[in-house]
């Protein structure tokens, strides 16, 4: 007893459905932030918050340090984190979290590079 051909086309299709959503999963998982998914890296940034959204603010140096890190692992990371949707649904500034590095004093941030249409102080 065989398989009708309706059934070898369903069984194709399910196995190329499979290896698409592999493949689309592993392309995604290689962004800005390296293999590190833009969520995981963002709420590792918590400490900034206050300071991502009022630049009167004094940074944490629990921030500087996240930050610090982040830069020399992944420089555009950082841009991406701000930009992203969820970086706004918690209130985050762009134009004011952009300046964090300049305010920790961390010297080998990305100063005169764009970040959309922040220019990195």
């Amino acid at each position: 007893m065989g398989f009708s051909l309706k059934a070898y086309f369903l069984v194709a299709l399910v196995v190329f459905d499979i290896s698409c959503m592999v493949f689309i999963k592993d392309v995604e998982a290689a962004g800005e932030c390296g293999q590190t998914p833009i969520r995981s890296a963002a709420v590792s940034l918590s400490p900034c918050l206050g300071a991502a959204g009022n630049a009167k603010a004094k940074v944490p140096p629990a921030c500087c340090s996240k930050v610090g890190a982040l830069l020399k692992a992944s420089p555009r990371c950082l841009c991406a984190i701000l930009l992203s949707p969820l970086a706004k649904q918690a209130g985050i500034k762009p134009g004011i979290a952009i300046g964090i590095p300049k305010r920790c004093n961390i010297r080998n941030r990305q100063a005169g590079k764009k970040c959309g249409s922040y220019t990195v102080p």
